[in-house]
């Protein structure tokens, strides 16, 4: 917001009443609209119609991933530029971005859709436990539920009823987790930065503990190889312009995936700036802020004139945990290549900045077991999605 100001845009944002006292850049803000909560997508469209009838809108943007349906509503409605419904399923349904990274031969782990019960019998015979069952539209690991034997699946499906159509089942692959972080303009992924997480966030946010990502180094033979993935990905997709989180895991031990030759898959990707302090962490190492870029981008529009800003080499990371003190003291760790301090009510972290990628390591192997020990609370992930 306070980049779009910058580049001399009149910028409006329309919140939640429940948001109003949230610290929002009010510097940079022409006007701030309340909606009250839980209004229906057709009720928002008369609402910002009625916006419109006195602001000229010309560019709308989803801060938020639970959001992008609605901002795709607002622009096909209104006719503005950016990313449609269609291109919106392949960021938010995770069904549809497998069967269209499928068709572009990006390799994901084998899934069924929860439709036909026969077709899903059929999987059940032919793909080797366990498997994840996933909501198809929830973020990060919210509502999935590892599954290791064929009769545990059927009572979640009565479980969930009607709702069963909105999941998918997938071969659960162990392994490491990376993901990719990219600028995009005009069909082209101009910048990407791969990083690898510590432990997979799925078992973060179901066992609890310290979570941590890191950069690569960019010359390095997983990270040339994920950038290559990561660009076919971005065209199968279709993204346009703008930013995108993509989540890939390389298969440990995986005989099913030595004998394909295929041992990095598909996971997902979000048409949005990765969250956790994923932008501190990458603007630490390189020198380039994705929300500003994004912001940029949205302004420049198809117009062509965007430039990515020249960036660094350093190497960067995130270490963070749910705290179980209100507000935790940082203060005993006190090493030069701590860049940023989290100030965040019951979590305790930092980004961590170094030219060499051993030190980063050194410290998050020591921080990981100070954490543990100083701070860490655990918290039962939520599972709104099965009930």
């Amino acid at each position: 917001m306070r980049e779009c100001q910058r580049q001399g845009c009149r910028v409006l944002l329309i919140t939640a009443e429940k948001l109003r006292s949230a610290d929002w850049p009010h510097e940079s803000l022409e006007e701030i609209f309340y909606l009250p909560e839980n209004l229906s997508i057709a009720d928002i469209l008369r609402s910002v119609s009625h916006l419109a009838r006195s602001r000229r809108i010309e560019r709308i943007v989803a801060l938020d991933e639970y959001d992008m349906e609605i901002a795709s509503s607002l622009r096909e409605h209104l006719r503005v530029p950016g990313m449609g419904l269609t291109t919106m399923r392949y960021f938010r349904d995770k069904l549809a971005m497998r069967m269209k990274a499928l068709e572009r031969h990006v390799p994901v782990p084998d899934f069924v859709p929860m439709f036909n019960h026969d077709d899903i019998r059929y999987y059940l015979e032919r793909v080797p436990g366990p498997w994840v069952l996933k909501p198809r539209q929830e973020a990060s690991a919210i509502g999935i539920r590892k599954i290791s034997e064929p009769h545990e699946l059927w009572p979640l499906l009565d479980q969930l009823g009607e709702k069963q159509s909105q999941y998918l089942l997938e071969r659960f692959i162990p392994g490491e987790v990376f993901h990719v972080d990219s600028i995009v303009s005009e069909n082209e992924v101009v910048f990407a930065s791969v990083s690898k997480y510590g432990a997979p966030p799925m078992s973060v946010a179901h066992q609890g503990g310290v979570f941590t990502t890191f950069t690569l180094p960019t010359s390095g033979e997983t990270a040339t190889r994920l950038r290559e993935i990561n660009r076919q990905l971005i065209a199968a997709l279709g993204l346009v312009r703008g930013v995108a989180h993509a989540e890939f895991i390389l298969a440990a031990g995986d005989a099913h995936a030595q004998a394909a030759g295929e041992q990095l898959y598909f996971l997902e990707c979000a048409a949005r700036v990765g969250g956790a302090y994923i932008n501190e962490m990458v603007e630490a190492a390189t020198g380039i802020n994705l929300w500003r870029e994004w912001a940029r981008i949205e302004v420049a529009g198809s117009d062509g004139s965007y430039q990515l800003p020249l960036s660094q080499d350093d190497c960067a990371a995130v270490i963070l945990t749910l705290a179980r003190q209100e507000t935790p003291d940082t203060s005993g760790y006190n090493d030069p290549e701590i860049l940023y301090r989290l100030k965040k009510r019951h979590h305790a972290g930092f980004v961590l900045r170094s030219k060499d990628p051993q030190r980063i390591q050194d410290l998050l192997g020591s921080y990981a077991q100070r954490f543990a020990r100083d701070f860490v609370a655990v918290q039962p992930p939520g599972d709104k999605p099965v009930d």
